[in-house]
């Protein structure tokens, strides 16, 4: 039975360049592994000509003798050089090798490193820091100290987990390539090598300070600049302030993130401020000025208008907190509280009869109120 084209096995038409045909192999490998295609008899059969086709199209020259001689070039003493075929028929080499030119493609590389070679350095962690700060402190901003713990690279050994005067050697079982292979039927899977973990080298003699790990566990004082006006979330970064980077890699961050306190007087809206001020009954009916505070430390003049009624808001313009990202402040909302006097004494109460026997025209919302009471009531 004759064999079919190597480009048509492929879905390629002739011509096809290394790219193409790799492509095309990737494609035709996927479709028609037996493990995918376990109900059609003849999938091993169309996965080996697939492979015995990509052999032989892969290789610069053996593509040169199949284009000009076909099939005949493996089969008899013509350009090819009679290699032999992975499965007892035409092409060369093996099903691993063709195989494995394009497994990256398919899966990854196994460890973030690249094939062939032992794992790259790699960065250290992340780390979070969770800072309560007050919310005067986050007006004005400040310097704050931290202590964080966290692996630093060790001194004794700079990093490679090596006694002072030696140094890693090459993994015995890896040969220093990080990773080993093993065949998983028609697949050849790369792991991390379970000796070296990866790294393509051992300890013989091993450091004294970190016992081969290369870091060690250390309490830090930090500074970090709180700047004037964070918010609850806000996140600050020190660049290279977290763990320890293995095998030589560049340590992680520190993230700082800012959790503002609540204030016993103020109360914060983005960059606004709100304060609830009480006002006695006889300043809110007559009129009046009061001094209220401001979140820096000083105070403000506000005049209360005659008649001021219960939860009245009055703005006093850039009172409030500084803008984070920007320029200028918020502002600071004032809230008329009404007190209602206790603890009277009898001329006291006796004068506020008085005034309430003769104050009917001045509550025109209570009047209003029962007026709308009484039509409810009769209706």
């Amino acid at each position: 039975m004759s064999k079919r084209d190597y480009y048509e096995t492929l879905g390629l038409s002739k011509g096809a360049s290394e790219a193409d045909i790799k492509k095309g192999f990737r494609k035709k490998a996927m479709e028609l592994h037996p493990d995918r295609n376990q109900d059609d008899p003849t999938a091993e059969d169309k996965f080996k000509e697939a492979n015995e086709a990509y052999d032989v199209l892969k290789d610069g020259d053996k593509k040169a003798a199949y284009d000009q001689y076909g099939h005949a070039a493996f089969e008899g003493g013509m350009g090819g050089g009679g290699a032999r075929s992975p499965f007892g028929g035409g092409g060369g080499g093996d099903f691993n090798s063709a195989f494995s030119d394009v497994f990256d493609d398919l899966f990854g590389n196994f460890g973030g490193s690249q094939r062939g070679g032992p794992a790259s350095a790699s960065r250290g962690s992340d780390l979070r820091y969770n800072l309560k700060v007050s919310l005067n402190d986050a007006y004005n901003g400040k310097q704050e100290k931290v202590s964080v713990n966290s692996s630093v690279s060790c001194d004794g050994c700079s990093g490679t987990g090596a006694a002072a005067g030696s140094k890693p050697a090459r993994c015995p079982t890896c040969s220093g390539m990080g990773k080993v292979r093993a065949q998983q039927g028609f697949f050849t899977v790369e792991r991390a090598c379970p000796t070296c973990s990866g790294r393509g080298e051992t300890i013989t003699n091993p450091c004294d300070i970190c016992n081969g790990s290369g870091a060690t566990q250390r309490d830090r004082s930090l500074s970090v600049n709180i700047p004037a006006g964070v918010e609850q979330g806000t996140r600050i970064r020190l660049t290279g302030e977290g763990e320890a980077g293995q095998r030589g890699g560049p340590s992680g961050d520190l993230y700082i993130f800012i959790d503002v306190e609540d204030h016993e007087l103020f109360e914060r809206e983005a960059n606004n401020l709100f304060l609830r001020v009480p006002v006695s009954m006889a300043t809110a009916a007559l009129g009046g000025e009061i001094d209220v505070p401001n979140i820096d430390g000083n105070t403000s003049r506000v005049k209360i208008p005659m008649g001021a009624q219960a939860g009245k808001q009055m703005r006093l313009k850039g009172k409030g907190m500084p803008a984070l990202r920007g320029s200028g402040k918020g502002d600071l909302y004032l809230e008329i509280a009404v007190e209602t006097p206790i603890n009277l004494s009898a001329k006291q109460k006796e004068l506020l009869k008085e005034f309430d026997e003769l104050s009917e025209d001045s509550n025109p919302g209570a009047k209003n109120f029962f007026d709308i009471v009484k039509a409810f009531l009769k209706a």
